[in-house]
């Protein structure tokens, strides 16, 4: 488990696209601030950001402020921006491995990892699993873990995920809603400080079935699994119409809102907050952050590309890391 005090280790993400740019440009915004160490291939990094090659994770917080600390593998070529290496995806993968064991190793605090392309890991290496939750819950030794997104002015959670809408209530299931409840609580306990949460959950269908007019999840099983979980001590509202819950002061009433699928959970907080939004994978027996954007492969290496969103997840990380118990 993480010492809370090392380095935030930053997985370098797909070369060809913007993760390590954000990266090194995140590093030059906070170096003052919190210690950060990258994996990867040291080519692939922005040429005007400075970084030096270290031997170990301890090495990161003596020299952060100077330099991006860079724990160096050799992925065997240069990176070409937009245009993945097949020879390069079993680097990706090796890194992601990597800062896991590091942080379950207490040499770093957390893992932040840069976006990675799911395609071109399965066509350079067999990569086997839909994206990074996955392999990390793999990895962590878990089945169920939880996707937030998180800025400042919102936290959600999709109760389904990477699906399409039409399998979203034969997905949806009490025993899984109640999990990702369970968790989500779990973790504002434990990595965000919150005593006692407050979890505004979402119907399913338009005005929250309205009664089973409009369907009937809500009034079947959504309805008594929230009463049945309030009994328990979990401090719920809900379910209630999506569209009457993100407004400013809707969410100052709640903690974290549980949507039911994966555009009733984003849209929200990419309107609110596009630029700011990190990805947090709750649930895991280590913490992990992302920023909430993909490879973005058509600005790579143009040196546009905007490091908000992984600056946010760094300092998430660190957060968190510092507030575990």
């Amino acid at each position: 488990m993480s010492n809370g005090t090392g380095p935030i280790v930053i997985s370098c993400g797909e070369p060809a696209g913007i993760g390590p740019e954000v990266a090194a440009r995140a590093w030059s915004a906070i170096c003052g601030e919190i210690p950060m160490l990258w994996l990867g291939d040291p080519r692939h990094l922005p040429g005007d950001i400075p970084h030096r090659t270290i031997q170990s994770a301890d090495q990161a917080m003596t020299i952060c402020a100077d330099a991006l600390p860079v724990l160096a593998f050799d992925f065997g070529s240069d990176a070409v921006h937009g245009h993945p290496q097949p020879g390069h995806a079993q680097g990706v993968i090796d890194m992601i491995a990597q800062g896991v064991a590091m942080v379950r190793d207490g040499l770093a605090a957390a893992l932040c990892t840069a976006p990675i392309h799911k395609k071109a890991l399965k066509d350079g290496a067999g990569f086997a699993y839909p994206g990074h939750t996955e392999y990390l819950a793999a990895l962590g030794g878990v089945d169920d873990v939880v996707m937030m997104l998180a800025s400042d002015q919102l936290r959600v959670v999709p109760a389904t995920i990477h699906i399409a809408l039409e399998q979203v209530p034969d997905q949806l299931t009490p025993k899984g809603l109640r999990r990702t409840i369970e968790i989500t609580h779990a973790s504002l306990k434990d990595h965000f400080g919150i005593s006692t949460p407050r979890i505004t959950v979402a119907g399913l269908n338009p005005h929250a079935g309205e009664g089973g007019t409009m369907g009937t999840q809500e009034r079947d099983w959504i309805v008594p699994l929230l009463a049945e979980m309030r009994s328990e001590g979990f401090d719920l509202t809900g379910p209630l119409p999506a569209d009457t819950m993100f407004h400013a002061a809707a969410r100052a009433r709640y903690d974290v809102a549980i949507a039911m699928y994966h555009d009733q959970a984003l849209i929200p907080i990419k309107t609110l907050d596009f630029d700011k939004g990190v990805n947090v994978t709750l649930g895991l027996p280590f913490i992990r952050t992302s920023p909430d954007h993909g490879t973005a492969f058509d600005i790579a290496g143009k040196g546009i590309a905007n490091p908000t969103s992984m600056i946010e997840a760094i300092k998430l990380a660190h957060h968190m890391a510092t507030r575990t118990t």
